[in-house]
């Protein structure tokens, strides 16, 4: 790579394999795209989840069975000595980290009426707390490493036209732009060559078992008529990971959700 101009390489750092750590990914929804995604461009994943470890050992095998390096990390992302003690035993089984995607979340309707502060102290746990300790102690890692490394945050393209039954969720997506932010910030004034941007995703990936009738409902809330495309997030990531001029970003990856405003302000 140290012979060629850097935008005609593959990725920005300096081996042949680059690891990226998924929180999530263990999970078969966004995170496990994102790390296929990465895996067929030569990357070693390192796939963390918490409770769902037989869906992580059904991602590690398939990408084994296709030629990855692959490994799964159990932690709890709320808690500050877990998170620390699987960042490290990434580091350990691979040597380095090159990036970080933060795809770990919990979302799930709370009416109005039943909203208690248990709820918001939940979703900000996993949500924004949960966020933070993982890029902090991953951050940590890349601060030391000459080509430093890439942090993809995930907020939600809907913090700034929340919808009903999902206050705490968007409480807690609301801050990762301004987390986004500060950890860019301190993170490059420790190695510049240390990015981190955010994605906010919309109708990407459908629940299971969504239905047409609800399927064809979510669409029509996009401008371009379309959800359902999580490869379309895998390829924002990578524009994040691989482009070295940007850093404190914030992009919706919804297909023009955001900028959608319906009469009503229904449910999802």
């Amino acid at each position: 790579m140290n012979d060629q101009a850097p935008w005609t390489s593959n990725h920005p750092f300096d081996v042949e394999e680059p690891v990226m750590l998924i929180t999530g990914g263990g999970r078969h929804r966004v995170g496990s795209v994102i790390a296929k995604y990465f895996a067929a461009r030569n990357y070693a994943l390192a796939l963390h989840y918490h409770s769902s470890e037989e869906e992580a050992i059904e991602g590690r095998e398939e990408l084994q069975n296709n030629g990855a390096r692959c490994e799964i990390f159990k932690a709890d992302v709320t808690s500050e000595d877990e998170v620390s003690q699987m960042v490290q035993a990434v580091y350990e089984k691979f040597g380095r980290i090159d990036a970080l995607v933060t795809t770990a979340s919990i979302w799930s309707p709370t009416p109005w009426g039943k909203v208690t502060a248990e709820d918001l102290r939940k979703n900000f746990d996993v949500n924004t707390l949960g966020t933070f300790l993982c890029a902090k102690a991953a951050g940590e890692v890349m601060v030391q490493q000459p080509t430093g490394g890439a942090i993809v945050t995930f907020g939600d393209s809907s913090i700034n036209r929340p919808y009903l039954d999902f206050a705490p969720y968007f409480i807690s997506k609301g801050a990762i732009p301004t987390l986004t932010q500060v950890l860019a910030v301190e993170l490059a004034d420790r190695n510049p060559n240390v990015r981190v941007n955010c994605i906010h995703p919309g109708p990407v990936m459908l629940p299971p078992n969504t239905d047409e009738e609800k399927a064809s409902r979510i669409r029509e809330l996009t401008l371009l008529k379309t959800a359902d495309r999580p490869e379309m997030v895998a390829q924002a990531v990578e524009a994040f990971v691989n482009n070295v001029f940007m850093t404190g970003v914030c992009i919706p990856v919804d297909a023009g959700k955001h900028m959608h405003c319906p009469a009503e302000r229904r449910r999802p």
